[in-house]
C-alpha cells in the first residue's frame, strides 16, 4: 500500500480493501469526484455473502465515510438500478391470470355459466360441452392455473434512489441532480418478455451529491454539441458492454467519462471505491484527471491494475 509522505493514500494507484476502511487513509477534502458502482443487492457472485441488511449497512457507511474526503463544492456520484426482485413475505401473492398465454380460451366465467345452466354435470360432461379437456374445467374453476408461486416469497420492486438519498443526507450531503442512464435491454438483442407486465430491466439511475461549498460551474468543460446532447439532459443514452467477460458488472467507460468531464477539471483527484475493472480509472485517465480505485476483490484489483498500467502506458509512448 503506497501512503504519502503524510501518510495519506497516494494518487494514481489502486488499492485492496473494504472502502469502508481505506476512506479513512484519504487525504481530507482531496477528492473532486467520488463516482461508483456499487453492489445492487441482486444476486450476483461478488454479492452473495451480502443479505439486504449486510448491503444496507455497506452503503451506509461508505457513503458516510465520504463526507470527509470530498472537498467543499465537490461531488458524490452513485451509479445504481432498482432491485426488481426484492423478496417479502410479508406481500400478498401476485396471481397472474395470463390469459393470452392459455392455449385453450376456455374462461372461468364461461364454465360457470355452463355448470349453472346444467347443474348435474360433472366435469367431463361440462368438458365436452365446452369442447374442451376435464383438466381444463378443473383448472378454471379452482384457479390452480393462476400463477403466483407456491414455495418462493413474493417479490416486489424494490426503488433504492430513496434510499441513497436517505443516507447521503445523513452524512451531511444533498441531492444535487439525478441523470437516468437508459443502456439497452437486459441483455443484448434481447427478445424477451415476462409473464406479466413487469418491463425489462433497461435504465439506471445516476445520483449525484454535493458537499456544501463553493462549487465551480465551467461551461467550456463541455464543447456547444455536448452540452446541447447530454450536458443539461436528464436522460443519457449509452449502450451497455457488449459482455461481461472480464468482470461481472462492468459499466461503460462513457457514463464515467461524462461524469468526469461534466463535473471536475484537469488534474482534479476522481475515486472510485468499488472500483471493479477500473473503468473509472480509465476514464479519469483519458481526461487528464488523477484517480485512486478501491476494491475488495484481489482479481478486480490485478485486472484494475493491469488495465491502469496499460493506459499509462500507452500515454507515455504517445509523449515520446
Amino acid at each position: 500500500m503506497t501512503m504519502t509522505a503524510s501518510n495519506f493514500l497516494a494518487p494514481n494507484s489502486i488499492y485492496r480493501g473494504d472502502a469502508r476502511h481505506l476512506l479513512k487513509s484519504v487525504a481530507p477534502a482531496s477528492v473532486a469526484l467520488s463516482f461508483w458502482s456499487p453492489p445492487y443487492c441482486v444476486g450476483k457472485s461478488y454479492e452473495t455473502h451480502l443479505d439486504f441488511a449486510a448491503w444496507r449497512g455497506l452503503l451506509e457507511e461508505t457513503i458516510a465515510a465520504h463526507f470527509g474526503v470530498i472537498a467543499a463544492g465537490g461531488f458524490l456520484g452513485v451509479n445504481i438500478a432498482d432491485i426488481l426482485a426484492f423478496e417479502d413475505p410479508d406481500m400478498p401473492r401476485i396471481q397472474a391470470d395470463n390469459v393470452s398465454a392459455k392455449k385453450v380460451k376456455i374462461t372461468r366465467e364461461q364454465v360457470l355459466a355452463a355448470q349453472r345452466a346444467n347443474p348435474g354435470l360433472n366435469k367431463y360432461q361440462l368438458a365436452a360441452l365446452l369442447g374442451c379437456s376435464e383438466q381444463t374445467i378443473d383448472r378454471r374453476l379452482k384457479h390452480n392455473n393462476v400463477r403466483g408461486g407456491k414455495y418462493q416469497p413474493q417479490t416486489k420492486v424494490r426503488l433504492t434512489a430513496g434510499l441513497i438519498e436517505q443516507w447521503a443526507e445523513a452524512a451531511g450531503f444533498y441531492l444535487y441532480d439525478r441523470r437516468v442512464w437508459v443502456k439497452d435491454p437486459c441483455w443484448e438483442n434481447s427478445r424477451w418478455h415476462s409473464l406479466s407486465y413487469r418491463s425489462v430491466d433497461e435504465f439506471e439511475h445516476v445520483l449525484i451529491f454535493w458537499k456544501p461549498g463553493i462549487t465551480v460551474v465551467n461551461r467550456e468543460r463541455l464543447n456547444p454539441q455536448e452540452w446541447a446532447e447530454w450536458g443539461s439532459r436528464a436522460v443519457w443514452q449509452i449502450p451497455s458492454v457488449r459482455s461481461n467477460g472480464a468482470h461481472e458488472s462492468q459499466f461503460p467507460p462513457e457514463l464515467p467519462r461524462r461524469m468526469i468531464r461534466l463535473l471536475t477539471d484537469p488534474n482534479d483527484l476522481v475515486l472510485d471505491c468499488f472500483v471493479g475493472s477500473g473503468t473509472t480509472a480509465l476514464a479519469a485517465i483519458g481526461e487528464g484527471r488523477q484517480f485512486m480505485g478501491f476494491d475488495i476483490n484481489p482479481e478486480s484489483v490485478r485486472l484494475a491494475r493491469a488495465r491502469v498500467d496499460a493506459a499509462l502506458a500507452a500515454g507515455r509512448r504517445s509523449l515520446l
